[in-house]
């Protein structure tokens, strides 16, 4: 059985765009794009795991809002359980730190990005609520 990590994923919305990261070489899956965020430390709610995840990779502040999606993706040595939530952006503009590259991508392109296969489920469900 793989072992399982608890992950968060900020869908930050500015409009009718959504902020992507791309994972950089030195990171598992390099290149694929995901919802910035990260893994939920013992103790920590996943929002509180999410707001300091956006503190040490984009050096931003946000206000975490409504829950969009829990998916399950089972990879070649981890499981990983990511819990994504709209967010809205209070303090700084997101700043590279660990990813090669960020984008504030149209709702309508979303699909044209090359996602980790965790994040699908979510970036479904923001498709269908933001262009609604």
């Amino acid at each position: 059985m793989n072992k399982q990590i608890k992950v968060v994923g900020a869908v930050l919305v500015d409009g009718q765009t959504v902020l992507a990261a791309r994972r950089s070489e030195q990171m598992s899956l390099p290149g694929m794009w995901e919802f910035p965020g990260g893994k939920i430390e013992p103790g920590e709610t996943p929002e509180e795991a999410l707001a300091r995840e956006l503190v040490e990779e984009l050096e931003c502040t946000a206000e975490i809002g409504e829950h969009v999606e829990n998916s399950v993706y089972e990879y070649e040595r981890i499981t990983v359980s990511l819990a994504t939530y709209y967010c809205t952006l209070l303090e700084g503009t997101p700043r590279l730190t660990e990813h090669s590259e960020i984008r504030w991508v149209p709702v309508a392109e979303l699909r044209e990005l090359n996602w980790a296969p965790a994040d699908i489920p979510a970036v479904e469900r923001v498709i269908q609520d933001l262009q609604a």
